[in-house]
């Protein structure tokens, strides 16, 4: 194939071969992109069904003004089912979104190949498949490209672009631009397990699921500490009924079996339970939470009010959490400065230091009081909070009444390895820096992913520069500390990262 700097022209028509939720969405981006369309499903009947339901999304934008009614005519007119692979033989790009079977795709392609002409891109929409293993039976392979759109496909932005091992580089070229020219956010990726997006994402489900099985709060309390401190739009447990238990842990166990059981990807056991247990989200009525008709959401812990602090002392950098400072000086707290340490100290002595991946009980001081990790301690509206065992209940309660003072909301958590948003945010940092140094995608794609494809608040890699290498780097390693599997072992990108940020490199 000659290369090609721009994508599939206006006027080239696109087929979809597969009709359901994906394929009719993706159907819908190219019809809006001025495209001539053509749907085909083995089911009979299947494509005229989906060119309804296309018909009926597009007169719902009509009726909210959100799309001229002469722009949903002319893009009715131009779309169309066929009966008959042998009826695509025109497209100049095929885009399939069938079921996640690697055999069925590998059918699929090798027909197209008999079809379509030479010139013709060919783009498989799996999310889980390598694309290398589907493009493996075709004479040609070089021309298909993984298009990995994600749902529903005419809201969401993200569109992984992703080269095979044969994937000639115009091709993969070709369908980068043609994405953008349809208005989406292409990102390259190689084809490694998970692609970008479900790589790296999830410590955002694993790491919540394991404090849940450590007991370090309930799925409510989880939920809000991520979304109010960490930034998150929704919460892990809420998340994943959204998406399904079952769809979800079976991407968390598809890269697990890909990277041949890397402890890093393990899988969730009280997420297999739900599964199991036929919870599985909203779809069903229970999943995490009860999803029945007039079931309530639980409340998150809050603690109730306490009397703050008159003064606190601040004993040295509190790196991530020194804005805490200002704030705590705004809200007429008296403070003073010692020059050695990296915590906050009470009146009665009691020390209160960020999460960094041990327990308040291993702090050699006996009364102390570890409190979370926050994306921005200005705007975070709750903060959580874990006390060592031999913290006396009032340094408790002065503890919790020091950050309600600052407006926050307080949840009390059991006092485990990492707490909930420095544990999960270290890790997705980590995950982030390891795929970049492996080739998965470039820095600025990953963080473009991962803000666009599942709407974090920080690029990962732009979130652990903010917070420093060497801060995520020693979290992870007191993690390991606890918990020596593997799982929480900084990946040897980080390492780097930290040292050369450290000058030692």
């Amino acid at each position: 194939m000659t290369a090609i700097d721009r994508g599939i022209d206006r006027a080239g028509l696109v087929a979809v071969v597969g009709t359901g939720t994906m394929g009719q969405g993706i159907a819908q981006v190219a019809l809006a992109a001025g495209h001539p369309v053509r749907l085909y499903d083995a089911a009979p009947g299947r494509a005229s069904q989906a060119v309804d339901a296309i018909a009926d999304r597009l007169g719902r934008l009509v009726a909210k003004e959100r799309l001229p009614a002469a722009d949903r005519d002319a893009a009715l007119g131009r779309l169309a089912p066929v009966a008959d692979l042998a009826d695509l033989a025109e497209a100049d790009l095929v885009v399939e979104a069938i079921l996640e079977e690697l055999g069925a795709k590998q059918q699929l392609f090798t027909a197209l190949e008999s079809v379509v002409s030479d010139g013709c891109l060919l783009a498989t929409n799996t999310s889980s498949l390598s694309v290398t293993a589907v493009a493996g039976v075709l004479r040609r392979p070089g021309r298909l490209v993984g298009l990995h759109f994600f749902n529903p496909a005419p809201l969401m932005p993200l569109v992984e672009v992703v080269r095979g091992a044969a994937t000639d580089e115009a091709a993969a070229d070709r369908a980068h631009a043609t994405v953008a020219t349809w208005g989406k956010t292409p990102v390259r990726c190689a084809d490694t397990p998970g692609f970008i997006v479900n790589r790296i994402a999830r410590p955002f489900y694993a790491e919540a699921f394991r404090a849940y099985e450590e007991r370090a709060a309930d799925p409510a309390t989880l939920d809000a500490v991520l979304r109010e401190s960490g930034g998150f739009r929704m919460g892990p447990f809420a998340l994943t009924d959204l998406i399904g238990q079952d769809v979800n842990e079976a991407v968390t166990r598809s890269v697990w079996e890909a990277l041949f059981h890397d402890p890093k990807f393990t899988p969730s056991l009280a997420q297999r339970q739900l599964v199991a247990s036929g919870r599985l989200g909203r779809k069903t009525g229970h999943g995490w939470f009860d999803h029945s008709e007039g079931a309530g959401r639980p409340a998150p812990h809050t603690a109730e009010p306490c009397e703050p602090p008159g003064k606190v002392v601040v004993h040295g950098d509190l790196g991530p959490a020194q804005g805490l400072v200002g704030l705590m000086e705004e809200a007429g707290i008296a403070v003073t400065r010692e020059p050695v340490g990296a915590h906050l100290a009470l009146p009665d002595g009691t020390r209160l230091s960020l999460a960094d991946g041990t327990t308040a009980a291993e702090d050699p001081f006996a009364a102390s009081v570890r409190f979370d990790l926050a994306l921005d301690y200005r705007t975070a509206t709750r903060v959580a909070l874990a006390a060592s065992p031999a913290a006396p209940e009032e340094s408790l309660r002065s503890a919790i009444g020091l950050f309600q003072a600052l407006g926050k909301a307080v949840s009390v958590v059991q006092d485990v390895p990492g707490m909930v948003v420095a544990r999960t945010v270290a890790m997705l940092v980590d995950f982030a820096e390891d795929a970049a140094a492996r080739g998965v995608a470039s820095p600025e794609d990953i963080d473009t992913a991962m803000l666009t494809g599942v709407n974090y608040p920080r690029g990962p890699l732009a979130w652990g520069r903010a917070l420093g290498a060497h801060w995520v780097r020693d979290t992870l390693r007191n993690l390991h500390h606890a918990c020596p599997t593997g799982r929480y072992a900084p990946s040897q990108a980080l390492i780097r990262r930290a040292a050369a940020d450290e000058g030692l490199l």
